[in-house]
């Protein structure tokens, strides 16, 4: 009898290990699966962004293809005609005004990062980031300095260029862009250098232990924008 109970007992502890092991091993590969299966989506994603890039770059070099034949064009059909060619030359000079166009020149580059300071040992961890205001201060320092082109991170400010916090990025004419911020300005270098006079902005941000670096050019290359200006509101006068 005592037999017959031993062994139910073994038996039933068996029986309760190897239901054990099948729940465990059933989790397992469960959660196998689950990484498998996001993996797998990613990589979808991943390679669907790509296809769109790819499609992008194409219809891009398409476009340039066609805006160097249409300027070519202009330059033919404007040869030996002074009056066309005043207007060929307007319309290059509007086009270099509003930011369609690459330009050229002298100017100076300011880089923004953030603070390599530990946000534990500081009371509020967004002082050691650089927000879009700070961008945005700078912009205005540099404008108001007579800057005549500006870019950050290669995307080129337009009349209707906007400048908006993303949480820890920034939108720039809508494209995501993260630290460090490289703010390329065409300008006579000693007047756009003056940005980091004492008392000025650029002094703030390093205060505040924000990575900031000022550097003199003799030629800086700032791309022209790439989107599309459009105005709703702004027509004609008549």
């Amino acid at each position: 009898m005592k037999d017959k109970k031993y062994i139910s007992i073994v038996l039933g502890g068996m029986c309760f290990a190897l239901t054990l092991g099948i729940c465990i091993q059933l989790k397992t590969v469960k959660g196998s699966n689950s990484v498998v299966s996001q993996n797998y989506e990613e990589n979808n994603l991943r390679a669907e962004v790509l296809r769109y890039k790819e499609k992008y770059d194409n219809k891009y070099k398409e476009l340039e293809k066609a805006e160097k034949q249409l300027e070519k064009e202009r330059q033919n059909s404007t040869q030996n005609n002074s009056d066309l060619e005043q207007k060929e030359e307007a319309i290059k000079l509007g086009n270099k005004m509003i930011g369609m166009t690459d330009v050229t020149g002298p100017g100076v580059i300011v880089t923004l990062s953030d603070s390599k300071k530990d946000a534990n040992s500081v009371l509020n961890a967004n002082e050691l980031v650089v927000h879009d205001a700070d961008v945005l201060s700078v912009i205005n320092e540099l404008k108001n300095a007579g800057a005549e082109a500006i870019s950050i991170n290669n995307q080129r400010l337009v009349p209707t260029s906007s400048i908006v916090c993303g949480g820890n990025i920034i939108e720039i004419n809508g494209e995501k862009v993260g630290a460090p911020f490289e703010i390329k300005a065409i300008g006579l270098p000693e007047q756009l250098a003056a940005l980091s006079r004492p008392g000025g902005y650029l002094e703030y941000l390093k205060r505040d232990t924000i990575g900031v670096d000022l550097k003199k050019s003799n030629s800086i290359t700032i791309p022209k924008y790439t989107g599309v200006i459009s105005y709703k509101y702004a027509q004609h006068s008549k």
